[in-house]
C-alpha cells in the first residue's frame, strides 16, 4: 500500500466523517471517563494489595 492510496483513503474517510451531535459527544466522554476511572481502581487495588504483601517500598532511592 503505497502513500497515495493512504492519502486517497485519508481523504475519503475525512469526507464521510460528521461532526457528532450533543448526545453522541456526551456519551463518548461519559464512557472514557468511566474507562479512566476503572484503570485507575484496577491500579489502586493492585498498589493496596502489593502494600499489604510487603513487596513494595515507597522510598525512591
Amino acid at each position: 500500500m503505497g502513500i497515495r492510496s493512504w492519502l486517497s483513503q485519508a481523504a475519503r474517510t475525512l469526507k464521510l466523517a460528521v461532526k457528532p451531535g450533543r448526545s453522541e459527544l456526551w456519551l463518548s466522554i461519559k464512557i472514557s471517563i468511566l474507562g479512566i476511572g476503572v484503570v485507575g481502581l484496577i491500579g489502586f487495588v493492585i498498589r493496596l494489595l502489593s502494600f499489604a504483601a510487603g513487596g513494595v517500598s515507597t522510598s525512591a532511592g
